[in-house]
Order: structure tokens, then sequence, then C-alpha cells
């Protein structure tokens, strides 16, 4: 359960000397690191050897201003030293990790100093040593939502204080399963950089909204004014979503990475989770005995997933099995074809007294996929999905699935089916090739962005 603190949130600022001291110490480690984390020339252990010597005071420095991960940092302690009278292998930090347990002290404002050989989700593929500096964001409606009837108990939201090169990326990240260690554990948190998220919405729906002529409702403008709001509003849009990745008719593993499908099922799921959020928001916002600051972030919530969905879901990253993107073309096209989107006269408006209704259909019709496909084989799972997708975003001429039933290998194993799916099976429309043409320098420029960036 997570803890209620009595003493006073403390923390120390990105320009504190000993944090400034680790740093440049696990920077300096990295270049020597290779792919999996171990630095095997044996030229550079000295230096090595030195540098983590200089984590290792930096910590025991900084330590009494983390009294609450005192465990933690002691045991990081022990893993740095470890690894260097160990020859620099590949680290192993199993007993730090085991020692970090974010999830049982989630206060507004409380900072955690985390220094691990890590690779960052969209950010470096290599277990490279980070270091990065957060602070938790709990707002007491989230604790009440959270309480009540969204328990995420593994949930933490919190935000950059600062950090080393690999979260300089889009990684808006903390996972347990990124930490080089020698067995898997079982993960009892998960970190999401709300105002990361917040930040490179607000930057990419105030171009998006100048480019195709939006006019913004009082709420979605509102967010464009206010970094605070907005990231409570993410907050609140994650702790739904995440918790329903494990609820509702399933038909399969949840934890799809561990299987071998087409992308676009992991289009559907992600879509299925944000759809939810949006769903539970409508109710919320209709509660009249719901905290009043959870049903204003609950309309806040409903536009952020429109607007985040196919303003930067749909053109951020690369056309190869991109399903986050598939997905906010399907949010798109769906509301365009239900006629409550228009793009007219090229000029973008949205019908908001007709949209969440559509938006919910959207989301129902996944559910009823899930709760069918209980009852059918794998494949024919996929290609019921397939034709949900299809009938809405339109494939490429060039598809094999397209073509139906008969013209795939559905004699032979599944992955027969999942080699046939083209990287870009689902391209961008007309609309969405403009677009994203002229949105390419804003969404790049977002790497790296954080709630204390300009706009």
């Amino acid at each position: 359960m997570t803890e209620t603190l009595t003493t006073a949130v403390t923390g120390i600022s990105a320009e504190n000397h000993d944090w400034l001291r680790l740093k440049a110490a696990a920077t300096a480690l990295q270049a020597f690191q290779s792919q999996d984390g171990s630095i095997p020339d044996a030229a550079h252990h000295a230096e090595a050897a030195a540098r983590a010597n200089e984590i290792i005071d930096a910590l025991r420095a900084l330590t009494p201003a983390f009294p609450h991960d005192a465990a933690y940092l002691d045991a990081a302690c022990t893993d740095f030293s470890r690894w260097a009278q160990g020859g620099f292998a590949t680290p192993d930090f199993l007993s730090s990790l085991l020692a970090f347990q974010p999830q049982e002290q989630r206060r507004d404002g409380l900072q955690h100093l985390v220094v691990f050989p890590m690779y960052t989700q969209n950010g470096s593929s290599n277990r490279l040593v980070e270091a990065v500096l957060v602070e938790v964001i709990w707002p007491e409606f989230i604790a009440g939502l959270e309480a009540g009837d969204y328990s995420n108990k593994l949930f933490v939201p919190i935000r950059f204080v600062d950090f080393t090169a690999g979260y300089d990326t889009n990684s808006a990240v903390l996972f347990p399963e990124t930490v080089a260690v020698s067995k898997t554990p079982t993960f009892t948190w998960g970190a999401i950089f709300a105002d990361r998220e917040a930040a490179r919405f607000r930057r990419v729906l105030k171009a998006a909204a100048e480019i195709t002529a939006l006019e913004l409702p009082e709420g979605a403008a509102d967010m464009l004014a206010d970094q605070d709001l907005t990231e409570a509003t993410f907050v609140m849009w994650d702790l739904i979503h995440d918790r329903t990745h494990m609820r509702g008719d399933l038909p399969f593993d949840p934890f799809m990475i561990k299987q071998r499908m087409p992308f676009f099922l992991y289009s559907l799921e992600e879509l299925r989770c944000d759809l939810t959020a949006f769903r539970e928001s409508v109710r919320i916002e209709n509660d009249d005995d719901a905290d009043p600051e959870a049903r204003r972030h609950a309309k806040l919530v409903q536009y952020a997933i429109i607007f985040d969905r196919i303003f930067r879901f749909a053109i951020t990253g690369s056309r190869v099995r991109n399903y986050d993107g598939l997905g906010g073309q399907l949010l798109f096209a769906w509301l365009h074809q239900q006629r409550v989107l228009h793009w007219t006269d090229t000029r973008l408006t949205i019908d908001w007294d007709e949209v969440s209704t559509a938006v919910i259909a959207l989301g129902a019709s996944i559910d009823d996929l899930y709760w069918r496909s209980i009852d059918r084989p794998k494949t024919a799972h996929w290609l019921a999905a397939y034709q949900l997708i299809s009938a809405t975003v339109t494939p490429h001429p060039a598809s094999v699935w397209a073509r139906g039933p008969e013209a795939l290998p559905l004699a032979g194993p599944p992955r027969g089916l999942t080699d046939q799916v083209l990287d870009d099976e689902f391209p961008l429309s007309m609309f969405y090739e403009a677009l994203e043409k002229k949105m390419r320098p804003v969404i790049e420029s977002t790497a790296g962005i954080t709630g204390a960036s300009a706009l």
C-alpha cells in the first residue's frame, strides 16, 4: 500500500554539487560501456573504477536528502562496488532494483534519485549507467481515484528534475525491466514521466491547431497555457490506461510483448486502453458525486486523448510496424467517417457535442472483438481484428492481408500470417501525409522536452 509520509518533502536541485558529480561520473562511464553494460576493454578499468567510486561517494553524500530511499541507495553503492571488483562484466543490479520501491511512497513532490545500468525505452537501446533525478506527481484527486474505483498499486507518475543522456531523448518511462539484472524479478512498479507527456502534447497541439485552423475548446486551450494542469491530466489518463491492460474480456495474455503477433493487434490493445480511459472520464465528468477536481480533469482527459492520438501518435516515429501510429490513424478516420470530425475548406472542426458518443462506440467495437475472440482460434481473432481496422483505415494496395483469408497461408503456423503483414500495412492518408510534412520539425523538437521547456 502507499505509505503516507508525515515529514516535509525535501529534495535537491539540478545544480546540487554532489548530483552534478554523480551525473558527470555516470556520463564518463557510458563512454566505456558496451551494449550489455559491460566494460570489456581492461585498459579502461582503472578509469572506470575511479568513476564508479565517484558515484558511490556522491550517493553517500546525497543519501541524507533521500531518507525514504536510504536502503536503495546503500544497495546501489554495493552493486557499483561489486561491479567494479568483478572486472566490469555484465552488470547485475538486482539487489538495488529490489530495494527501490517508489510505489510505496507516492507523495506529491517527493524526490527520488535513480541510478542504474539500463536502457531507456524510445531512447538508448544500450544498458548504460543512467542517472535521473525525479519527483512524484500525486495530486489529492488522483489519490482519491486510485483509492476508489481505479486502483493501480504499481503506478508512479513522475516529472524530471535532471537526467543523463539516455533521457535526453523521447523516453517518457522509467521501468524496472530496463535495468541490467542477472534474473528477472517480479516487477512491483512502473513510472511514467507525465511532465514530458504533457509538454510535448502542448507543443504539438499548439502547432497542429495553427496548421489545421482548429478552434480549440476552452479546456484544451487552458492546457496550452498551464503545464501543471496538463501534467495532472496525463496522470489521470495514465492511471486508468495502465490498469486497463489487465482488465476486461481478454482473449490473450495482456503482456503481448511476449508474443509474436501482427503489429496491428498491439494497436488495438493500446487504443482499447486509451478509449477505456476516455469512457471512464466521461462517466466521472457526469458524476455529480465525484470530486470536483476529478470531474474537471476528466473533461481534459477526453481532449488529451483525442488530440494526442490524432495529432502526435499518428505521425510520430517510422512507418515500420508503428502500432501507436496506426491507433491514431484509426481514431481520426473513425471520427471522420462518423461525421463528427470534418476537414472542409482546409479547416479542421469537431462536433464536440457528439464526439464522445463516437469515441465510445469505437471502444465498444474493440471490446466486442475481444469478447467474441475468447471463443475464437488465434488466427480467427487476427482476421477479425484486421477486418475491424481495414473497414475504417485503408490498407496498402499491395497488402496480402487485404485480399482476404484465401490469400493467406492459413494452413501453416501463425508466424506465416505475421510474415505477410507489411511494415506499413496501413499507410498514412493524404491528409496525414501533408500534415506530417508540416509537423515534422515540431515532432522532432520534442526529444528531451520537460515541463520546464518553453512551448
